[in-house]
């Protein structure tokens, strides 16, 4: 069977996908209202999956799935596989829980709307008023305190007025003291009962956290997964030894996992997986209607490791493999502070957790210890082209500060996946499209314009080409696939890279085609400017 995270459709899937297709675009002209409910659902963006299964006695079936849950309809839809664990029935302890943490919610905010705000208002009312009156005191002190001054100055006053002005001064002293202390006995009662209700709306929080961990946690052990050796294991137990420690929400209710437990259950055998995105985009993630992507790795990359064991995966999970083989790095300047490596599409720039190379190893093992080489920024590993590394701290500092400050002039040169002519796209311009790490989906990232991180890219396009476009692009800013990202995104240049894994087609056997072709800089330990160019290897 194919490996879920780094595939190629097969025939077989792709056919099964055009056909499920096919019986969508039939069923939006359906006038029963829960087929438009459905089709509103998936129009509005879910991943699809097939799962082409053999019997025992060697007959293929085709099985299909839906991520997640469809709106009201919960996880239930003919012509789909079941969940893996229907916790949506009305009368499951799940409804019946939900619906009581729905009413401590409505609780919680009925409390903080009145007996919190009630409470609050009373005692903002009862400081202003007694503030008020401590003020008014406070004025007629300094209008006597004036007047005792003025009397002072004037030199009339007896050795028994001066006397009474101190006696005067020390009273309104002491009374100021006393009225201090009458407003703060005052206002005990209203700091009471105000910290009474926010102490009873703390432990109203506090427990209806406490239900809520408590359903998921028994939602996670009920959440029973198989393999292709029959045995089971709830989610709890298949993430207790990841990092996460505990799933994230949605585990398990994925296609692929959904796919598999159906084939199992029915005693088939998979063959074949494929997962494929059906409407739009959203969330900022860049999907293509139609097209396949891998399974997500932060919620099934757990859950499949368990449910594939017993089937032969090519290639094998946690060992995937790249479609050409990695030629070694080409040094093509160095000088007492750095060198410039032309880095190959496949390589890593740094060490990994596995033990895929990486240039920065290549370097090490090439310099020894005699001469520390540190690579002083990164390529994606699909990626090829131009690489600095540096030799010593104080260069490598340098370095990283003028990457760090823009300072480095950086050239990629690309061919995309459609005309720009066609789309109507302007031979030039820029893209600011804010990027975040997809926590869940390593390492892909995603347009989030509240919380990404400013990402930056000016463009040129050269030339058409067979329906592709070659563009020059330079990135102001660094972030991770900031270049890949801007170019596939609908709200971007709306291409992807040509033989783009992550975010295009990704056909098998073609590489990426994103090269850095040229940097530029002053370094400013010899204050020389440096100028380096690496040919286009497509």
């Amino acid at each position: 069977m194919n490996n879920p995270f780094e595939y190629t459709p097969d025939a077989a899937c792709d056919e099964a996908f055009a056909q499920l297709t096919a019986e969508l675009a039939e069923l939006h002209n359906s006038d029963r209202p829960e087929d438009v409910r459905f089709c509103r659902v998936l129009d509005n963006g879910v991943m699809l999956g097939v799962l082409i299964a053999r019997s025992s006695d060697g007959t293929l079936h085709t099985l299909r799935a839906f991520s997640g849950q469809l709106g009201t309809d919960g996880f239930l839809r003919p012509g789909f596989v079941e969940p893996v664990l229907d916790y949506l029935a009305p009368d499951g302890y799940f409804k019946q829980t939900e619906a009581d943490i729905s009413r401590q919610n409505a609780r919680i905010e009925q409390w903080e709307r009145q007996d919190v705000a009630r409470a609050r208002e009373r005692l903002r009312e009862a400081s202003a008023r007694l503030e008020a009156g401590i003020e008014a005191f406070r004025e007629r002190c300094r209008e006597s305190k004036q007047a005792r001054d003025a009397r002072r100055r004037s030199g009339m006053a007896s050795e028994a007025e001066l006397a009474g002005m101190i006696r005067s001064s020390q009273y309104e002293k002491a009374e100021l003291h006393r009225l201090k202390k009458r407003a703060a006995a005052e206002l005990a009662p209203f700091e009471e009962a105000l910290q009474r209700a926010t102490c009873a709306l703390k432990e109203m929080k506090q427990k209806r956290r406490a239900d809520s961990e408590a359903l998921q946690l028994r939602l996670f052990g009920d959440f029973k997964l198989l393999n292709a050796r029959g045995e089971s294991r709830s989610l709890s137990e298949i993430f207790a030894s990841t990092a996460m420690g505990v799933p994230p929400s949605g585990a398990g209710e994925c296609c692929a996992p959904k796919l598999l437990q159906a084939a199992y259950l029915r005693g088939l055998t998979p063959v074949a997986i494929a997962e494929y995105w059906y409407g739009r985009p959203k969330g900022g993630e860049v999907r293509v209607h139609g097209r396949h992507y891998p399974a997500c790795r932060g919620r099934c990359l757990p859950v499949l490791g368990w449910m594939l064991r017993g089937l032969d995966v090519e290639p094998p999970l946690g060992r995937e493999s790249r479609t050409m083989a990695t030629p070694e790095p080409i040094i093509l300047y160095e000088n007492q502070w750095f060198c410039v490596v032309e880095k190959p599409a496949g390589m890593l720039s740094v060490p990994g957790k596995g033990e895929a190379p990486s240039v920065q190893q290549w370097l090490a093992d090439r310099y020894g210890t005699e001469r520390p080489v540190k690579v002083a920024h990164r390529l994606d590993q699909d990626t090829s082209g131009l690489l600095i590394a540096t030799f010593g701290q104080a260069a490598y500092k340098s370095m990283q500060s003028l990457f760090a400050t823009g300072k480095v002039k950086k050239t990629y040169e690309a061919v995309l996946d459609g005309d720009y002519e066609e789309r109507g796209l302007p031979a030039s311009g820029r893209i600011e499209l804010p990027l975040l790490a997809d926590h869940l989906d390593r390492p892909r990232q995603r347009v989030d314009c509240l919380h990404g991180k400013v990402a930056i890219t000016d463009y040129e396009f050269e030339r058409v080409v067979n329906g592709r476009s070659r563009v020059i692009f330079h990135p102001l800013t660094g972030r991770t696939h900031q270049l890949r990202v801007h170019s596939a995104s609908s709200s971007g240049l709306g291409m992807a890279i040509t033989g783009d894994r992550l975010y295009g087609a990704g056909a098998g056997g073609v590489r990426l085609h994103l090269h850095a072709r040229a940097v530029e800089f002053t370094f400013p330990i010899d204050g020389n400017n440096y100028q380096f160019l690496s040919p286009v290897p497509f």
